[in-house]
């Protein structure tokens, strides 16, 4: 009954993300939910929410999304922002614009399960606890995870150290060898001034059991225009119980995409609002 009293804008949009989730390849039970609780009617209204932003707030422009492969693959973008808007966007881009429709599987941090009901929240809008065995089961089931290797390293890092990718972590890379599952990497630019950090507070942060303390200049994220960039697919062959030594050189060669990626997509860019 709301939705009749909501903007034509609004609702059609919010026709369209029930349309493209309907088309995309996950499959629920009976119930309306997928073995990991994914839920399409809660997706739905939350990716509405990040599309309005995506479109009219960020004015996001996506580009190579005619490289995601069918069948499952591991998304790696470099991460940035204080808040995790950075992966509403891309997870916006591969339901709105790719063909077909990609609902993406983030890959949370540990500790986020432990805040009240936001762990059913992240469940139901397709989120896990980022385990190895979540993520391999994902996987084998022909699904998109989205994992974000520098994790709260690059998200809360300051201005001073905007597009500066942080060191990744190695499990992505393991998990792709094991599953033998094609990464695209992926640029994100605009992100990195969303909310301007001048300073990390890792003490107080210890103190209050959080990732990070960041001192921010704006506490709501600048109108900035995000360019989204999807590289073409890598695959690598190996042993995923690889000593690290092996692994990280297979891992430089991601992170070195990706920093070409994002160089690239400075040269381009005219502002950080257009």
């Amino acid at each position: 009954m709301l939705e009749s009293f909501s903007p034509s804008l609004i609702r059609e949009l919010n026709h369209e993300i029930g349309d493209r989730l309907r088309r995309s390849p996950i499959r629920v039970n009976s119930y309306g939910y997928d073995p990991w609780g994914f839920n399409p009617d809660v997706a739905r209204r939350t990716l509405l929410l990040f599309a309005l932003i995506y479109r009219y707030y960020f004015r996001v422009q996506t580009s190579g999304l005619e490289h995601l492969p069918k069948g499952r693959m591991l998304v790696i973008p470099n991460h940035a922002g204080q808040i995790a808007l950075d992966a509403g966007m891309i997870g916006v881009a591969t339901v709105l614009e790719a063909d077909p429709p990609r609902p993406l599987r983030g890959m949370g941090e540990y500790w986020l399960p432990t805040l009240p009901f936001f762990n059913v929240f992240m469940a139901r809008v397709g989120g896990v606890v980022g385990t190895p065995k979540n993520a391999r089961d994902i996987l084998e089931h022909g699904e998109a995870v989205i994992a974000f290797p520098e994790g709260v390293r690059g998200m809360n890092k300051t201005f001073a150290e905007r597009y500066q990718l942080q060191e990744f972590g190695y499990g992505f890379m393991r998990l792709a060898l094991e599953t033998q599952t094609p990464i695209v990497p992926v640029a994100v630019v605009g992100s990195e001034e969303q909310a301007i950090s001048i300073a990390n507070v890792k003490p107080l942060a210890d103190l209050l059991g959080m990732p990070a303390f960041p001192v921010l200049l704006n506490y709501f994220p600048l109108p900035v225009r995000y360019h989204i960039h999807f590289g073409k697919p890598m695959e690598f062959r190996g042993n995923a119980n690889d000593e690290d030594e092996v692994i990280g050189k297979k891992v430089e060669v991601v992170k070195d995409r990706i920093h070409d990626m994002i160089q690239a997509g400075l040269r381009r860019r005219s502002s950080w609002f257009w």
